[in-house]
């Protein structure tokens, strides 16, 4: 029976799994195995890497990843050999990701079922307008894991997706924080006010003051990537683009910097908390 392997502890004989680990990334080689990958459990797979040069087999391969809508990527034979040593990897390589993502409506109806819920918990949801930093991806979610955000929506393509990288950022936290992906940011906004929430975005640019803004109330709170921000689609869609006040010169702050910064004057906005005490005082 297949299992993860982390090849540094593989056995003498030489042998290995077709579930492979280099520096935590994942991977699943041999073709069999990939396809079965590609057709049962798509959505975890980050990227797909085939030989160069290589046969029929893996050109139907390339066709099932384009399918999915997957990065493809030609490497010569020695890459792989080099990512999974001592595995017969028949000339693929799946880079899959470390956790299972959720459906959004699986993790919304888990926060909260319904309207009553949602207006009873108040919670808040973390959504990432095509964060592209791995780093900045864990730092956030270590953030709202830190800050009580229950789940956090990212895209499903031309984003950060959650690697090892983002892991070891997030300091384990990932495990605590729910994670789904979505393909249309703007749509996930429409279905998170129709429950009964009000979206927020980060916005340098914007009208409110982060000091200034009710956060006792469910909230979608929406941080851009890092060098454009929110898309304009994106923040059409927000019920309220908030700023964080800061000293002139200061042009603009990192994306986890700035979804901490928020999610802070959140939870101590929520908690009733005065300045200077914490929450738990």
């Amino acid at each position: 029976m297949d299992h993860w392997k982390d090849k540094r502890k593989a056995g003498s004989s030489g042998q290995r799994s077709n579930k492979s680990e280099e520096h935590g990334a994942r991977y699943i080689s041999g073709r069999n195995p990939a396809r079965e990958q590609l057709e049962k459990d798509a959505g975890r797979i980050e990227k797909v890497l085939l030989q160069k040069g290589g046969s029929g087999a893996l050109k139907q391969m390339e066709h099932l990843a384009r399918k999915e809508g997957l990065p493809v990527q030609f490497v010569p034979k020695a890459r792989l050999d080099q990512m999974v040593p001592g595995v017969n990897h028949q000339g693929v390589l799946l880079a899959v990701a470390p956790i299972t993502y959720l459906d959004v409506d699986e993790m919304l109806q888990r926060i909260a079922p319904d309207h009553d819920a949602v207006r009873a918990r108040k919670p808040i949801v973390a959504v990432l307008d095509h964060i592209q930093d791995p780093h900045n991806l864990g730092a956030i979610v270590r953030s709202c894991a830190a800050m009580g955000v229950l789940g956090v929506i990212i895209p499903e393509r031309g984003a950060a997706p959650v690697t090892a990288a983002a892991v070891k950022t997030s300091a384990g936290t990932i495990s605590q924080v729910m994670i789904a992906r979505t393909s249309n940011v703007s749509r996930v906004l429409d279905q998170l006010k129709e429950r009964g929430y009000w979206v927020a975005g980060a916005d340098g640019s914007g009208e409110t003051s982060l000091l200034a803004m009710d956060w006792d109330r469910p909230l979608a709170l929406v941080i851009g990537s890092e060098k454009k921000g929110m898309s304009r689609t994106v923040s059409a869609a927000c019920d309220y683009r908030v700023f964080i006040p800061m000293e002139e010169g200061v042009e603009s702050l990192n994306a986890s910097v700035a979804a901490a910064l928020l999610l802070f004057q959140a939870y101590v906005h929520r908690s009733g908390a005065p300045h200077g005490q914490s929450a738990s005082d």
